[in-house]
C-alpha cells in the first residue's frame, strides 16, 4: 500500500468540501480540514457554514481546525481586503492570499506536508488566481502546494449536498460579494422577465398572424364562392332568356302551311 501523506485542506464550506475531499482521499492523502475564512460575514453566517462543515466532516471522520475568526483578524481582513471594495479581481486575490497564507502557516506548524483548497471547485471563483496564491503561500511556508481545478466536480457536489439537505449559501462570503450576488440575481430575474415578455409578444404576434391568415383564407373562399354563384346565376339567366325567346317567336299552323304550299293550277290562274 502506498504511503499516506498529510495534507491540510482549506475549506470554505461544507458543500464545496464534498468532492475535493473525496478526490484527494482517493489520491492517497491523509487529510485534515482548515476552516480559515475571516471573509464570511455576518457572524451568524460564519457560524452556520462552520457548523455545516463540522457536521459533514464528523460523519467522514475528518478533523476540522479553525483559524482567523476573531474580531482582530476580521479587522485585518477589512484593512487588507475590504479596502478594494467593488474591484473584484484585486479584492478576491487579496482575500485568497490572506486565507491561504494562514492555512499554510497552520499546515507548517502542525506538521502537514502539503496544502490544498476547496475554493477551486466553484465556477464562480477566480481559479487561476487561486492556484497562484496557493503556490505562493505554500512555498513561503515550505509545504507542498496541491493545486487542483475541481470545477468539473461542482455539479456532483451540488447534487450530493442538496440530497443531504446541507445548508447552501447564495454568496461567496463577504458583504460586498453578498451585494454583488443580490444584484446579479436581480439582473437575472429582470432578464428572465424581459425574455418571457418577448416570448409572449412573439406568441401573440404568431397567433395574430395565424388568425389573419385564416381570415384571409376564409375571405378568399367566400369571394370565390360568390364569384361562382354569380357566374352560375348569369348562366341560368342567359338560359332562361333563350328559352323565353324561343317560346314567344311566331308559329305557322300546319293546315295553313299545307294549303298555302299547294301549287296553283293554270286554269285557276286563268280564271
Amino acid at each position: 500500500m502506498s504511503e499516506r501523506r498529510g495534507l491540510l485542506l482549506h475549506a470554505c464550506c461544507g458543500p464545496c468540501t464534498i468532492e475535493p475531499l473525496r478526490a484527494l482521499t482517493e489520491e492517497g492523502w491523509d487529510i485534515a480540514i482548515a476552516y480559515v475564512n475571516p471573509n464570511i460575514q455576518p457572524d451568524d453566517e460564519y457560524a452556520r457554514r462552520l457548523a455545516t462543515l463540522e457536521d459533514y466532516a464528523a460523519v467522514q471522520g475528518i478533523p476540522v481546525l479553525r483559524g482567523l475568526s476573531d474580531t482582530a483578524v476580521k479587522d485585518i481582513w477589512q484593512r487588507e481586503v475590504g479596502c478594494f471594495g467593488a474591484d473584484r479581481s484585486r479584492r478576491c486575490r487579496a482575500c485568497y492570499r490572506l486565507r491561504l497564507r494562514e492555512s499554510a502557516r497552520m499546515a507548517a506548524e502542525q506538521g502537514f506536508s502539503a496544502l490544498s483548497t476547496t475554493l477551486s471547485v466553484s465556477p464562480y471563483q477566480l481559479t487561476d488566481v487561486i492556484a497562484e496564491e496557493l503556490e505562493a503561500a505554500a512555498s513561503e511556508m515550505h509545504v507542498d502546494p496541491v493545486s487542483r481545478d475541481f470545477r468539473p466536480l461542482y455539479a456532483a457536489a451540488t447534487r450530493i449536498s442538496r440530497a443531504q439537505g446541507m445548508y447552501r449559501q447564495n454568496y461567496c462570503g463577504c458583504l460586498i460579494s453578498k451585494g454583488e450576488a443580490e444584484l446579479e440575481r436581480e439582473l437575472r430575474r429582470k432578464r428572465r422577465r424581459a425574455e418571457a415578455e418577448v416570448r409572449a409578444m412573439q406568441r401573440e404576434a404568431e397567433q395574430t398572424a395565424h388568425a389573419v391568415e385564416i381570415a384571409a383564407q376564409r375571405a378568399s373562399r367566400v369571394a370565390h364562392d360568390e364569384l361562382v354563384r354569380k357566374k352560375r346565376a348569369a348562366r341560368d339567366a342567359a338560359r332562361a332568356a333563350r328559352n323565353a325567346a324561343s317560346d314567344t317567336s311566331p308559329q305557322v299552323h300546319p293546315s295553313f302551311a299545307s294549303h298555302t304550299d299547294q301549287p296553283t293550277s293554270p286554269e285557276r290562274n286563268r280564271a
